[in-house]
């Protein structure tokens, strides 16, 4: 089983690198002027084509890979046939200039790439021997793998002369000439990764679908997950802190530029917090089995109220709301990887793929489209003259957010030792 690890590790990295290599850049590149190299979408246009996309592929998921993975083809082979038939959809769209085929390209690939998120989870619980411990250390090269293609990327395509820095990500240099533009590059540089993902996903450990089901329809019995109180209370919770977890992808940017920030700061400031999730992620195993799923679980909620009460005071030393980032990793890997890890337990063993793509639907689907309006809403609301938002409000609200779902969790959930009968 030694080896699952290193297999599974290599896998994850995979798994990230693949999205990593392009979302980073999308928005830039879809809302930039024409003139500068870019496609000159609306910030309307933007949002549909990277969230009601993705939230399409995110509720597709149960019913495609869910469902085919959990009862007819083994988990290596179908990741294997997404990622072949993904990167084929990437690289076509790199070439699009078009709202319409963008957006309809998008969705063709959220709904093939989407559901490999639940799958790699599956395949990680269904071949380690002591999941609750080795997932973490499993997954937390997920978020290496995501740090390594966003930072590959601009080192190989965006810029030339690289010299050492002391900051993230250390090598840089000037930018080549119509960098804009170059930015398609990305996609086709994730469909490299993902043909050569597809092509290691064939080595991974055999993972044959349950042939002792007692229910044809996989996804039908996942649903009925929601009627075990502990799933349905993190459920409950996941749903409004996937919510402010979209906001803090639509927001920050700008925020860090308000401070004053140099575009070209602020994602090295932003992957403070992926630093962050690595450390959590190598201790989540001792933490959830020293204080349990309701604690840690609890610790990631009220992260995001403590991160964002901190930004709320924008009065404070631009380092020290810098800084702040850290507790990214605290709210992604105490919550999100924690709730990953308590469905793999809570699941019956024929429906754990089904049950990581329903919970997915929360928080890939429903999640990027309700954030992307409530932030929009929240621009909106404390737009102040010139352009500008008051930043200390917008915060706020999202922190109290955060804290509804801490107290929802912490107050409704009570832990489930064994599988479900469901």
């Amino acid at each position: 089983m030694k080896s699952n690890v290193g297999r599974l590790s290599v896998m994850m990295f995979l798994q990230y690198a693949v999205w990593g290599a392009w979302l980073p850049l999308a928005a830039r590149y879809l809302t930039a002027p024409t003139t500068e190299g870019g496609l000159g979408f609306t910030g309307t246009q933007m949002g549909l084509i990277l969230g009601l996309a993705g939230s399409i592929g995110a509720i597709c998921a149960p019913f495609i890979a869910g469902q085919l993975a959990d009862r007819h083809f083994s988990t290596e082979r179908f990741l294997a046939a997404l990622l072949a038939v993904g990167g084929v959809i990437k690289w076509v769209t790199a070439s699009q200039t078009g709202y319409g085929t963008w957006l309809l390209l998008s969705i063709a690939y959220s709904i093939v790439y989407m559901p490999t998120l639940a799958l790699s989870n599956s395949m990680a619980f269904a071949n380690l021997d002591d999941r609750e411990r080795q997932f973490p250390k499993v997954r937390v090269w997920g978020t290496i793998g995501w740090i390594a293609a966003s930072w590959i990327f601009p080192m190989i395509y965006l810029q030339s002369g690289l010299h050492l820095q002391i900051m993230p990500p250390f090598l840089v240099g000037p930018e080549l000439p119509n960098v804009t533009a170059r930015l398609a590059d990305s996609l086709r540089f994730s469909a490299l990764i993902s043909w050569g993902y597809a092509a290691f996903c064939l080595t991974l450990p055999h993972t044959p679908p349950r042939k002792d089901a007692t229910e044809k329809l996989a996804f039908r019995k996942a649903f009925r997950l929601l009627r075990e109180p502990s799933f349905a209370v993190l459920i409950a919770a996941a749903l409004p802190i996937s919510v402010i977890h979209q906001v803090y992808f639509l927001q920050t940017p700008p925020f860090l530029s308000h401070l004053g920030l140099m575009d070209s700061q602020i994602g090295p400031a932003m992957t403070i917090g992926q630093f962050s999730e690595i450390v959590i992620m190598g201790l989540l195993g001792v933490m959830l089995a020293r204080l349990g799923f309701r604690t840690v679980i609890t610790l990631g909620a009220a992260a995001y109220f403590v991160r964002y009460m901190i930004w709320s005071f924008t009065s404070l030393p631009v380092p020290v709301l810098v800084a702040s980032q850290v507790l990214h990793g605290i709210c992604y890997a105490c919550f999100f990887a924690s709730a990953y890890i308590y469905t793999d337990r809570v699941a019956p063993a024929d429906i754990r793929h089904s049950a990581q793509t329903v919970f997915g639907i929360i928080i890939l689907g429903g999640g990027p489209v309700l954030g992307g309006l409530l932030s929009g809403w929240l621009a909106d609301t404390y737009a102040q003259s010139g352009g500008a938002i008051d930043y200390g409000a917008l915060w706020r609200v999202v922190a109290l957010i955060g804290l509804g779902a801490a107290v929802l969790f912490w107050m409704g959930f009570r832990e489930r030792k064994a599988p479900a009968a469901v």
